[in-house]
């Protein structure tokens, strides 16, 4: 049985903005790319709501975006893959959605080995961001 967890999230001794810069080097590093990053804080701020640091990392492969989508357009709900740096008790975590759980959200689309393979990536992103 396949691990089926919806995220993997490790801890880092970093700090908020190393981990973060971290996420983007190892992104560009594993042939990915940064499209965007929401700063979540700065955002609910703005709104007079208050939260620690957190951070969403929108990433993506062209051509793994282009796969899933020619199997099952809805897939573009779960695009791009995200990457979360956040402080929690002083802690600072780096967590991801895991794509392999793809398959539960749309069975009737035929992924092959690519979930599994994205999933790895996005594990050796985050592992290498610690």
């Amino acid at each position: 049985m396949v691990d089926m967890d919806f995220d993997y999230t490790i801890t880092t001794s970093k700090s908020f903005d190393e981990a973060v810069n971290a996420v983007e080097q190892e992104t560009k590093s594993a042939k990915f790319r940064v499209l965007y990053i929401h700063d979540v804080t700065a955002t609910l701020q703005e709104k007079g709501l208050t939260i620690e640091p957190f951070k969403i990392i929108e990433i993506c492969n062209a051509k793994s975006a282009y796969t899933v989508l020619q199997a099952d357009i809805k897939i573009g709900l779960c695009l791009p893959c995200k990457v979360n740096v956040y402080k929690k008790d002083g802690q600072t975590y780096i967590s991801g959605m895991r794509p392999i759980v793809l398959s539960q959200f749309f069975p009737q689309a035929d992924l092959g080995n690519l979930p599994a393979e994205v999933d790895a990536v996005i594990r050796g992103i985050i592992d290498k961001s610690k």
